[in-house]
């Protein structure tokens, strides 16, 4: 179990394409605020189909992104 497990799980239900959110709202949706062992669990993200984009630390919001699955016949 990830401490970002929650996050995951709403950036999942969201299913859109990519959108972005600020590091305020991924603290209220975590329940903890974003840090450098952010960059470490973000490949965690993968299982659950988006990758995360560009993180700006300017705007402080980070870009999510739906994994495109190419399937093969």
């Amino acid at each position: 179990m990830s401490k970002y497990d929650s996050l995951w799980e709403y950036v999942q239900e969201k299913d859109e394409a990519s959108f972005k959110l600020t590091f305020e709202e991924i603290q209220n949706i975590a329940g903890i605020p974003i840090d450098h062992s952010f960059l470490k669990y973000k490949k965690e993200l993968v299982e659950y189909g988006y990758e995360v984009g560009k993180i700006s630390m300017k705007e402080q919001t980070v870009l999510f992104n739906k994994i495109n699955e190419q399937t093969s016949n």
